[in-house]
């Protein structure tokens, strides 16, 4: 809780905004339930290992959205109308989200399977990151810009 309320005020210096970070961390929740999942669904205990996937997953969710908001915020400050702002951060932030979630996915998955002798020693790490990008980067690509909309519908740009 302590790292997500300092990532909470580092991000409120960055966008010299309230609002704004609160976007950006919508992608921890559904990236901390997937984790939860995979990890009872491959049994795997949670512990310091997994717990240091989470922080890991966690930085990479929040990249992903920081993608998202920072690009619709400046386009919104070039003119551009909200909707339309929040449509070509969406297609052009797209691609780069993707990529950075397929290629730590399919990097893990060696890891997560632990068929080397002393390798199921980081399997809990890699499995914890794998169901947590899962689940965050399909939701974060439909959740920030959703939330972004509805909270600077009334507000000018």
């Amino acid at each position: 809780m302590l790292a997500v309320v300092l990532v909470y005020l580092v991000l409120m210096a960055q966008f010299a905004s309230f609002t704004d970070p609160f976007l950006i961390l919508l992608a921890i929740p559904p990236g901390l339930s997937g984790v939860l999942i995979f990890l009872l669904v491959t049994h795997t205990t949670l512990n310091v290992m997994s717990l240091m996937g989470i922080v890991m997953m966690t930085g990479i969710a929040v990249s992903d959205s920081i993608l998202i908001v920072e690009f619709a915020g400046s386009l919104r400050k070039a003119g551009l109308p909200l909707e339309e702002a929040l449509i070509q951060a969406c297609k052009a932030r797209l691609r780069p989200i993707l990529m950075t979630t397929m290629a730590t996915i399919l990097g893990l998955i060696p890891m997560a399977l632990a068929l080397e002798p002393g390798s199921e020693q980081y399997a809990p790490l890699a499995r914890a990151i794998l169901g947590g990008l899962s689940v965050s980067g399909l939701i974060t690509v439909f959740l920030v810009p959703s939330a972004y909309l509805l909270v600077y519908r009334r507000k000018p740009a």
